[in-house]
């Protein structure tokens, strides 16, 4: 049976033997369906969340579905909305605007794990769109079962069982789902990477085995991942924000690791949790000069490779004191009314005489963080004029991934 086989699975996600209360992510779908119905078998204690994205007008009746559902069985279900900004890809903001939506709704709730209804098919169709994209190891690799982002922990129990086994599950329990029709919608990658799978069947390229192939890949990435963590032991440190690497042995590590390292780099500082393209990582580690990637300036200096975060992505920042700004940094000190933070720039630099016996580069300065008044520079902690404030990266955002400590 299925519930047992997800019994299992949670037994080895939660070895202590004791199940906390979790999140449910369900849209009104086939698998989201199954695994709320499932994680309910188990008697597993569960909040249910569902998103509107206000982009099909099925939604407001698929989410019902599951409201009367959980109405049925006195189970606690929310719905929040998500709206697009119109930039960028729209699946790619709905899926982070999702995961930030279901994190907040998550902590509210002192709930610190999130449970999704990802499937082997999912893994299949996945591996098979990176492929076409020349994706490596990291690309290639498996969903992992357990993953943090946004302070959440996500969970995704069901990896190891079908979506055709979900829907006879639903089947024989009468259970209603919706169908998304954007899934025979060819315009989708994933829906073309579905298709293209049934041709690829007959050559032993299925769902099992192209499962398998990601699973070795998620291995190769953990490989890589401990490779990488000594080489960051060895040749990077963090220094007032910023990712400072020692170019000469980082030059005579492997190439991957290098990227790797990069890209992780880039990301700690600006962060962005999308990595740049591997073109524009190997151009970064080329230059031998000045280069800006990411909302990040790459400064090559004697022997030294610096990552800072780009004045021009953050010039327009602005947040009260006592707030986060450019997702890090907090700052505290004697605030009187009307102070605000803000990118030190150029202009304020000017006032910080001191600013060359911080060591850092004027560039990178200019992206620190600033006390201002009006127009009238009141501290800039990072660049030698601290006046009694403290400049300090938010607990969360201390440490890079891995194997970064602060020095």
């Amino acid at each position: 049976m299925l519930a047992s086989r997800l019994a299992k699975t949670l037994a080895a996600l939660f070895p202590d033997g004791e199940i906390p209360r979790v999140g449910v992510a369900v849209s009104g779908g086939g698998d989201s369906f199954a695994l709320l119905d499932l994680l309910h078998l188990n008697k597993v204690q569960m909040d249910v969340v569902s998103i509107n994205h206000g982009l099909r007008p099925e939604a407001a009746s698929e989410v019902a579905l599951v409201s009367n559902y959980c109405s049925a069985r006195c189970l606690s279900h929310d719905v929040l909305h998500w709206t697009w900004d119109g930039r960028g890809s729209v699946q790619l903001a709905a899926r982070e605007g999702r995961s930030k939506l279901m994190s907040q709704w998550a902590k509210t709730r002192g709930i610190s794990h999130v449970v999704l209804g990802h499937t082997k098919d999912d893994q299949a169709e996945t591996f098979l769109m990176r492929l076409t994209r020349g994706s490596g190891v990291d690309g290639l690799a498996a969903m992992a079962p357990v993953t943090k982002h946004n302070g959440m922990i996500w969970l995704r129990p069901m990896l190891g069982i079908k979506r055709s086994e979900l829907r006879a599950h639903l089947t024989l329990r009468n259970i209603l789902w919706a169908e998304d029709p954007s899934n025979e919608d060819m315009a989708y990658d994933r829906v073309r990477a579905r298709k293209a799978l049934d041709e690829l069947t007959p050559l032993g390229l299925h769902v099992d085995r192209l499962a398998l192939t990601a699973d070795h890949m998620g291995r190769a990435r953990v490989a890589l991942d401990y490779a990488e963590s000594i080489l960051t032991q060895e040749v990077a440190r963090i220094e007032a924000g910023d990712v400072v690497i020692e170019w000469d042995r980082f030059n005579r590590a492997p190439e991957e690791l290098r990227t790797r390292l990069l890209a992780n780099a880039l990301g700690w500082v600006s962060g962005q949790i999308y990595r740049p393209r591997y073109t524009a990582l190997k151009a970064a580690m080329a230059t031998k000069s000045t280069y800006v990637l990411q909302g990040c300036v790459i400064i090559r200096k004697k022997n030294t490779f610096r990552i800072s975060r780009e004045w021009a992505a953050v010039d327009k920042t602005r947040c009260a004191v006592g707030e986060l700004w450019d997702g890090r940094w907090l700052l505290s000190g004697k605030a009187k009314k009307n102070f605000y933070v803000r990118a030190l720039g150029e202009e304020g630099l000017r006032e910080c005489a001191a600013w060359r016996n911080t060591g850092k580069p004027r560039q990178s300065l200019f992206a620190t963080p600033s006390i201002w008044h009006e127009k009238t520079l009141i501290s800039a902690p990072l660049a030698g004029l601290a006046r009694g404030w403290r400049a300090e990266i938010v607990p969360e955002r201390l440490h890079f991934p891995r194997s970064f400590e602060s020095h």
